[in-house]
């Protein structure tokens, strides 16, 4: 089967690894005979609704996020449409603020975002970086740790009764003090953790597949054939490593 890939913005928002989340996607795709057609959405694209099965948007610099952020806001309604139809979404850093209601400077102004999901990102007077793990469970009963590397200013504050991607087990997260990381809406989630993410979290990667599967198929997620894993895992195994040497969250 293609799954249609929508990449927002590649030549702005590309400083995190974007390529090798993509890279990620599309090898363990083909390993299981599905192809990754990747399509770049550039300021002043069109992004219809129903034309893609998961839509990937990642993080850059202060300057690039504000250059695309008015063309992002005129496709708000898209966006939220299609993941109301079932379309997956992979929002890294900068892109997952921007999916947010917008990120609020020091000195009161809003930058817009996209009212994707239910937060406001505001800019704090120091950087958190470091390892990160976190605790998941995207599916009832299945719970999986997710390990990656967080490097923002911005707070990010989820709104009441929003669902976070996870709870924080060691590193800072959303704000460093909600215990909260990234945002889940359906089959879209947004995520501070890049490095990149994918090659060490392939149990994420795959659920990112199905979910686009079943929107291509418009069917259920389908249970993917398991691949072996082994340079994952020690990929997986020494970030982890790294994220419990920082102690315990913080």
């Amino acid at each position: 089967m293609k799954i249609r890939v929508g990449h927002l913005y590649p030549e702005y928002l590309n400083i995190y690894a974007d390529r090798g989340n993509i890279a990620v996607l599309a090898r363990r795709a083909a390993l299981r005979g599905h192809e990754l057609a990747v399509e770049s959405i550039g300021l002043g694209d069109e992004l219809e609704p129903g034309g893609h099965d998961l839509l990937y948007i990642g993080g850059g610099q202060d300057r690039e996020q504000a250059l695309i952020a008015p063309d992002l806001t005129s496709k708000d309604e898209p966006i939220r449409e299609a993941v109301a139809r079932g379309v997956a979404v992979l929002a890294v850093c900068g892109g997952y603020q921007l999916l947010g209601r917008g990120y609020r400077g020091r000195d009161g102004s809003l930058m817009p975002g996209a009212c994707l999901f239910p937060h406001e990102t505001r800019a704090g007077e120091t950087r958190m970086i470091g390892d990160v793990l976190l605790e998941c469970e995207l599916e009832p009963g299945a719970p999986h740790p997710l390990a990656g590397f967080e490097n923002h200013a911005g707070r990010t504050l989820l709104d009441p009764g929003a669902e976070p991607l996870g709870q924080v087990v060691f590193g800072f997260g959303n704000d460093g003090e909600s215990g909260f990381e990234g945002c889940r809406v359906g089959r879209a989630i947004g995520t501070y953790l890049h490095g990149p993410l994918l090659p060490r979290n392939p149990w994420l990667a795959d659920w990112l597949l199905s979910q686009a599967l079943a929107h291509a198929s418009g069917g259920d997620p389908p249970e993917l054939d398991p691949l072996p894993d082994e340079l994952e895992a020690e990929a997986y195994r020494v970030a982890a490593g790294r994220a419990r040497a920082r102690g315990g969250r913080r």
